[in-house]
């Protein structure tokens, strides 16, 4: 093992001890906060945001493998991972801008940030799994990707069943369904949702939309992108 995988392999442990971590009181309490809000909002609304969800992430994910770079092969630890920080690096300073002028725009243009950010984070993963030499052209990577993001947007509560979901990756794969629409969406949405509401519903005030627009959009993307690195290392790293 070289010096620099010893760093990053200390590193992975300590992010693994974070997402076993039990959660804390605050945290414990604003997730039953949410459930209860959620409770009164009706059935059909659930399953109207969860459909369209669905089929927004579905198209990404469909379509993004055809725009991935292609596959990273036969490079070192170090190289994969210095062209990953530059690539989140680039989508950050995108999501940003982008967050920037949807939050200028008012309400509207607000809210269509909440897509094109899904795209805009999809497509980092997609790109970041082609750098770590992953096939994103097999379906199965493709779930371990919704893992990543889910992993990434979840409750502490809901952390832990998300990162068990993806250790021994290699291993769990062969006992996956052929068909991606048995993936659990609505759980997926559920947590991807209460993890950016209060953020994005300040994007939406008028004046402070674009400043807040640039912060929250940068900190996801970085947050994506640190997950995404420990996650593909947990692979890679034995």
């Amino acid at each position: 093992m070289t010096d620099y995988e010893e760093v990053v392999s200390t590193e992975l442990k300590n992010w693994q001890k974070k997402m076993l971590k039990r959660p804390g009181l605050f945290n414990s309490l604003s997730k039953r906060i949410q459930t209860k809000v959620n409770s009164w909002i009706p059935e059909k609304v659930h399953s109207a945001i969860t459909a369209t969800i669905k089929q927004m992430i579905r198209g990404v994910l469909f379509g993004a493998k055809h725009t991935t770079a292609e596959t990273l092969l036969n490079a070192s630890l170090r190289d994969r991972e210095d062209a990953v920080r530059k690539k989140i690096e680039k989508y950050r300073n995108t999501a940003a801008v982008e967050g920037g002028i949807t939050g200028a725009g008012g309400i509207l243009l607000g809210l269509a940030d909440f897509p094109i950010l899904i795209g805009i984070k999809l497509k980092l993963l997609f790109d970041i799994a082609a750098l770590y030499g992953f096939n994103v052209h097999d379906y199965k990577e493709r779930v371990y990707i919704l893992h990543i993001f889910e992993l990434a947007f979840s409750s502490d509560a809901h952390r832990k069943s998300v990162y068990l979901k993806m250790t021994d990756w290699d291993t769990k794969r062969n006992s996956l369904p052929e068909d991606i629409n048995q993936f659990e969406w609505r759980n997926f949405q559920q947590e991807y949702r209460d993890y950016i509401d209060l953020a994005k519903m300040a994007q939406l005030v008028p004046i402070i939309g674009a400043p807040v627009g640039v912060f929250v959009n940068s900190r996801l993307i970085k947050k994506l992108g640190l997950t995404a690195m420990n996650a593909y290392r947990m692979r890679l790293i034995k």
